[in-house]
């Protein structure tokens, strides 16, 4: 990774009038020219590979929403400017390119890294500060390498630095190595977003929960192998972090137990896949789907609308009830009491027609009436029925299930009694 003493500096600006007098010349109206026909170039360019790209997705990295708000506009805007102040510099004295190739450059910089900071980190509230920061760095840099102030201000900060050990270091050092760790990082982030998307199109259910652990650990590895590089190519020696993930190791064994567990039940539950996202489960008496699968917990969604978030610990050494793992097929069940006097037959067909009228019931297996006990005050029956589609509630089908056997039951004169108590008064 190239640092900071590897970039092109244009001439220093010692004369600032005689840096405004370069503005007034002639040929600038040619470089101003020729600096729009790159725009348009640029434009049409990107414009015509989106159309034929078939390019919908909003967040693309590349192309953006609008065109111009991706990094391919700025990209290719950069390389016909550098052609254009090549061929140019043959025959004019340049004036307007030296300023607009650095601006060019750091508008690249400042795309790549808020771009992929929000594919990666699409809903994280501190990637908002770090993308202002990001565009504030690159355009303070862009304006000491304009003015020619960038050489003597990496001299002053190489200057302050003090030893380490055999090692001298500098504030110099420190920024280039911020720099290259940053980069790397970008880039390897790029990677794993665009990896992690083609991962997930298209996937749903076990496949979803798959294909998003092999997206995690894709991600986790690159990352690590990015920044590995980055200090390397600092010049950190690696060995040295031997003494460090030794203590990180010790740290995890001691302290770090539950957040440990937690990280690695997650795997578990996204490799094992006796879990995944859309499954209706009950865990601690909350009963609702799954919609996050995360390295360290598992959101459940209620069908009031509450969210719980689940340590993947709990999820693993506790007894969690599935009821999507096999079959998405649910019974329930519905107790109605009636008078001895009434008609056993009647009942019972009048209750399999109340489940019958229920849409949402399914008529294979075929709901089951039983005559269930002799109670105290009339005869119980039990309804039984099953249904798929448990993510649409059942309380309301319980419901919707009651009044229909109320309504029957009263239509054809059969009485649900009271309670009934006998009295012995001497």
């Amino acid at each position: 990774m190239a640092n900071l003493k590897s970039l092109p500096s244009p001439q220093p600006i010692d004369d600032f009038a005689g840096w405004l007098n370069t503005f007034m010349q002639a040929t600038v109206l040619l470089e101003l020219l020729a600096l729009c026909v790159c725009v348009a170039a640029a434009w049409g360019l990107v414009a015509a590979l989106r159309r034929a790209m078939a390019v919908t997705d909003d967040s693309s990295i590349w192309f953006g929403e609008r065109v111009v708000d991706g990094v391919l506009f700025p990209l290719v805007l950069l390389c016909l400017g550098y052609l254009a102040r090549e061929l140019l510099g043959h025959f004019v004295s340049i004036a307007v390119f030296r300023v607009v190739i650095p601006v060019l450059i750091a508008l690249v910089v400042i795309r790549v890294g808020v771009k992929v900071l929000q594919a990666a980190f699409a809903k994280a509230r501190w990637v908002r500060p770090l993308e202002q920061t990001i565009s504030w760095v690159a355009w303070i840099v862009m304006v000491l390498w304009v003015s020619g102030l960038l050489p003597a201000v990496l001299n002053e900060l190489d200057q302050i630095s003090w030893k380490m050990g055999g090692s001298t270091l500098s504030v110099r050092n420190i920024i280039e190595g911020m720099v290259t760790a940053g980069a790397v990082l970008i880039i390897t982030l790029w990677i794993s977003s665009g990896i992690e998307s083609r991962l997930l199109r298209s996937a749903t259910g076990g496949e979803l929960s798959l294909r998003k652990a092999a997206s995690n650990a894709v991600r986790a590895v690159l990352m690590l192998v990015g920044l590995m590089l980055a200090l390397s190519a600092v010049g950190i020696d690696l060995t040295a972090l031997s003494v460090l993930g030794g203590a990180v190791g010790v740290g995890i064994g001691l302290g770090l137990q539950k957040l440990a567990a937690n990280y690695v039940s997650g795997f578990v539950i996204l490799t094992e896949r006796s879990m995944r996202i859309g499954d209706t489960v009950n865990v601690d008496g909350f009963e609702g789907q799954i919609t996050q699968i995360n390295a360290r917990y598992t959101v459940l969604r209620s069908l009031s609308g509450r969210e719980s978030i689940v340590p993947n610990e709990m999820m693993i050494t506790q007894r969690v009830e599935n009821l999507s793992l096999a079959d998405t097929r649910v019974s329930q069940s519905v107790n109605v009491s009636v008078g001895y006097g009434s008609d056993v037959d009647q009942v019972m067909a009048l209750l399999l027609e109340a489940a019958l009228s229920q849409p949402r019931v399914l008529p294979e297996p075929a709901p089951l009436v039983m005559l269930a006990n002799f109670g105290p005050d009339g005869l119980e029956f039990s309804l039984n029925y099953w249904i798929e589609d448990l993510e649409n509630g059942r309380g309301n089908l319980r419901s919707d299930i009651n009044l229909t056997i109320l309504r029957l039951l009263r239509a054809n004169g059969i009485e649900i009694p009271f309670p009934q108590r006998v009295v012995h008064s001497r």
